[in-house]
């Protein structure tokens, strides 16, 4: 640590007493920031609070403290005004006093290129007021310095066009132009012409001349020009630096380090610029010792903080950070070194980058202690310090305010803060500063646009994501693919299909968008909106880009198809689209017939069978299967049995399927006279065919016809499913019927396995309350597993049985029970748990159970509600 004194009198003037180490180094100092790395802390006793509205003013007071509050309004009405005239008026207003001082100042202290450019041409149309050559050179400096040299040699050809209208040395300050513009052919002939005439450079333009000429690398020519100064006896110590420059360019730091020795040995100026240069070069190439020994070698001689200042950042740059932090350590306590703000920024980025924020937060109270004021970078350094902290209230605060103390974020801060912000769940506020970024010309990196693209979609803000992804396209930057799925998804649950399709077709303009799933979704949605013509298309372009689409996508989209108008023919149009994309065979014939049964047409599903057979494609089993299916659904009965007894020896599966689609049509007294012919021909049908069975006679009460499937059950010696008990259940908890009729077929004395000590007719005894005296028995479950295996269902009805009777204790206790045995409770359980309490006037237990039930994701039914 660079400091590890406790924060003094002066720091307590800027920041809030609680914005202290100790709070740093607290565990309450770190939010959880999925996308931020997380640091261990040292183990402290209590955790300290804090106030960020304190804090936030402490900072925005450091950020405050500039030279000149009206250079700051002066760059904020040319970076608000986008029409000139506004920004000329509003300039004029300030009644500035220009002169050549306080223009240099502005340029300066210039945020940017084209606010110098505005102010530069303004003020040199201002009455009284004319340009310089120090004025030129200003600008000159600053476009050369942001590579803009096309904008500077377009300057200097229309200056040239305009020689009487500037009261400066017309030939310098071309030379000097054209040499900082990287044009130094221009030059030299400017320089000849110069010559030729009689007239000549002052010294500053022949120090810019050469070291414009060092710069290029044209080092013969700088030579002649070195000559050309000592002849004419301007040789000074700005020529010393530029030989050394020129030295270490040329990589001859031998060749330097002798030059500045001699200037040692004739008594001239050897001074900080010199010592630091040659120290950063040696520190460039990795020779830290040599830069060492010439530091040594010139301690004495001049102050060369600038070689300190060097020799840390080379040190950091080379990733020495601690080597960096113990340099300046050392020479601030023997020396009194501080080092300056382009210092302590280069040290504090680089902490920032390693996630040590204890050792960035004692370099921002030593700058406050020092008095160095902040410039832009240590501002964005200190909003990216409290992102990484997690204290994202104070970093908002601070981007909020902005314009109070000029702060212009960086790509890198507007990264950090809309990730901390979408991490903190602030979503909203992250989209706002995306827009702000925008408008400054900075678009997020893809990563961060994702990260709150996704985060929209997740809390259902379409609309902005819309938004985002508009302005992405605008940027010809592509959204993440993960971003256009979610983002499409999205629109299509939200029944906006024709927006998500929108959206797919500008995307799919910069990049083919091939997702299995926005196909699916698309699809689905078109579906849903019955715009079959559409959910066509799409499931045939889906397959266009190498993705199968399912049986249950290709029956959304016949179904809609058979509900719009003049249905056969989209259906069949759509069918030879298909079989032009692929192979023809039984698989795509038997969607379509598939499709075609769920739409309740089973003519077309007759058709495409037909079609298949006149195509030379033999139906399989599966073929069968759906027709059959097809006319059952469509409520053709007599059709569906014609097609069954035409086949010759139909298989299982089909047998199965027609008893059970027989019942499923309301028809299940041909289902059971089916079951029998299958019985006499020694088949075994499946249990699914006796569960429907039962179903189907215990939807209509005859439960003389429910015995004797049971019975043939049985016979097959098969044992009572959980399926057929629970429906037993069920309907002995609605009447007595069913135990009558049980106790009439003689199954009071049949046992339904052979460890049981019950009778299934005695279980529906006990259950619907005929034996008075074992109704409220403990053991019901246990009781019921002698029967047929029980499951949630099952517990579900004893909790119903039990929730009618007046003790609701062992109510309770089955819910316990059934937990503790594994079986995992669900709406229904809770609702009837809720629903008994609520009827026995126990409304505070009930409410706790409700509290119960909405914290694991269920939702009570309206009847439970309307008891509450």
């Amino acid at each position: 640590m660079l400091l590890s004194k406790a924060i003094t009198a002066s720091r307590v003037i800027y920041l809030s007493p609680v914005f202290t180490k100790r709070f740093i180094t607290s565990s309450s100092f770190y939010s959880l920031n999925p996308f931020l790395p997380r640091r261990t802390l040292p183990i402290v006793e209590e955790k300290i609070g804090y106030d960020s509205k304190e804090i936030a003013f402490s900072i925005k007071s450091w950020f405050k403290r500039k030279d000149d509050i009206v250079i700051d309004r002066i760059f904020e009405i040319l970076a608000r005004n986008d029409s000139n005239g506004d920004a000329e008026l509003e300039l004029s207003q300030l009644k500035l006093k220009l002169n050549e001082g306080f223009v240099l100042k502005v340029l300066n202290q210039g945020k940017d290129v084209l606010s110098c450019l505005k102010f530069f041409d303004w003020s040199g149309r201002q009455n009284g007021y004319f340009h310089t050559r120090a004025t030129f050179n200003a600008i000159f400096k600053i476009l050369s310095r942001e590579k803009l040299m096309s904008l500077m040699l377009d300057f200097l050809d229309n200056f040239r066009s305009h020689k009487g209208m500037h009261r400066v040395r017309f030939y310098d300050t071309l030379v000097v132009g054209y040499a900082v513009a990287g044009k130094p052919d221009i030059a030299l002939h400017l320089f000849g012409t110069m010559r030729f005439q009689g007239l000549d450079l002052n010294p500053f333009s022949y120090h810019v001349f050469v070291n414009a000429l060092v710069e290029q690398s044209c080092f013969f020519v700088a030579e002649v020009i070195f000559k050309q100064i000592c002849l004419r006896g301007l040789e000074s110590e700005i020529t010393s630096c530029i030989r050394v420059k020129s030295f270490c360019k040329q990589d001859k730091l031998q060749e330097g380090v002798a030059f500045l020795h001699g200037l040692e040995s004739r008594g001239l100026v050897v001074n900080d610029y010199m010592v630091s240069t040659l120290v950063d070069a040696h520190c460039k190439m990795r020779k830290f010792a040599e830069a060492r020994r010439l530091m040594e070698d010139f301690w004495g001689l001049a102050k060369i903080e600038h070689a300190d200042g060097l020799r840390s950042r080379d040190l950091v740059q080379a990733g020495k950070i601690d080597g960096a932090m113990n340099f300046l350590r050392t020479k601030k306590l023997l020396e009194g070194y501080v080092p300056d703000v382009f210092r302590y920024n280069t040290l504090i980025c680089r902490l920032l980058r390693e996630n040590r924020l204890n050792d960035v937060f004692d370099l921002l109270m030593e700058m406050i202690e020092e008095n160095i004021f902040p410039d832009r970078v240590t501002m964005n350094a200190a909003l990216c310090f409290f992102c990484k902290a997690g204290m994202v209230d104070v970093a908002l605060e601070l981007y909020n305010s902005r314009s109070e103390f000029g702060l212009s974020l960086n790509s890198l801060s507007y990264n950090y803060l809309i990730n901390t912000l979408v991490g903190d769940g602030s979503v909203d506020e992250a989209y706002q500063v995306l827009k702000d970024s925008i408008k400054q010309g900075w678009f997020p990196v893809k990563k961060t646009a994702s990260i709150i693209a996704e985060a929209l979609c997740r809390e259902g803000k379409l609309d902005k994501v819309w938004e985002l992804v508009i302005m992405a396209l605008e940027q010809n930057v592509m959204p993440s693919d993960a971003v256009c799925v979610k983002f499409i998804s999205g629109l299509c649950k939200a029944n906006r299909v024709e927006d998500g399709y929108m959206i797919y077709g500008e995307l799919n303009r910069v990049k083919k968008l091939t997702y299995k799933y926005t196909f699916f979704d698309l699809v689905r949605g078109f579906s849903r909106l019955n715009r079959g013509d559409m959910a066509a298309t799409l499931l045939i372009e889906m397959q266009e880009n190498g993705h199968r689409p399912s049986r249950e996508l290709y029956r959304a989209v016949l179904c809609c198809i058979c509900n719009m108008d003049n249905p056969e023919q989209l259906f069949f149009k759509l069918l030879e689209l298909q079989l032009s994309h692929q192979e023809p065979d039984c698989h795509i014939y038997n969607f379509f017939i598939d499709g075609s049964g769920h739409a309740k047409r089973p003519d077309l599903a007759r058709k495409v069978y037909e079609l298949m057979v006149r195509n030379g494609i033999e139906p399989n089993n599966t073929s069968k299967l759906l027709i059959m299916q097809s006319y059952l659904k469509g409520e053709r009965v007599a059709d569906a049995m014609n097609f069954y007894y035409d086949l010759c020896d139909p298989s299982r599966k089909l047998n199965n399927a027609m008893v059970v689609g027989l019942c499923k049509a309301n028809k299940p007294g041909l289902g059971l006279e089916l079951l029998r012919k299958l019985r006499e021909k020694r088949l075994l049908p499946s249990l699914e065919c006796y569960e429907e069975l039962v179903r189907s006679f215990c939807t209509i009460k005859n439960y003389d016809l429910v015995v004797e499937v049971i019975d043939e059950l049985l016979k097959t010696g098969r044992y009572v499913s959980s399926f057929i008990g629970n429906l037993l259940l069920l309907h002995s908890l609605k009447s007595r019927e069913l135990y009558r009729v049980l106790v009439q077929s003689g199954f009071m004395t049949r046992r339904t396995s052979e460890s049981s000590t019950l009778t299934l007719g005695e279980l529906v005894g006990l259950f619907s309350g005929a034996f008075r005296k074992n109704s409220h028995k403990e053991n019901f479950d246990e009781i019921i597993e002698q029967c047929f295996p029980p499951d949630t269902f099952t517990y579900n009805m004893l909790l119903r049985r039990l929730s009618m009777a007046k003790g609701l204790d062992k109510f309770v206790e089955m819910f316990h029970k059934m937990v503790r045995r594994g079986y995992q409770p669900n709406r229904m359980t809770y609702d009837i748990i809720v629903h008994g309490l609520l009827k026995h006037g126990r409304r505070h237990e009930a409410l706790k159970w409700m509290d119960e039930a909405q914290r694991r994701g269920f939702d009570l039914t309206e009847n439970t509600k309307y008891l509450l």
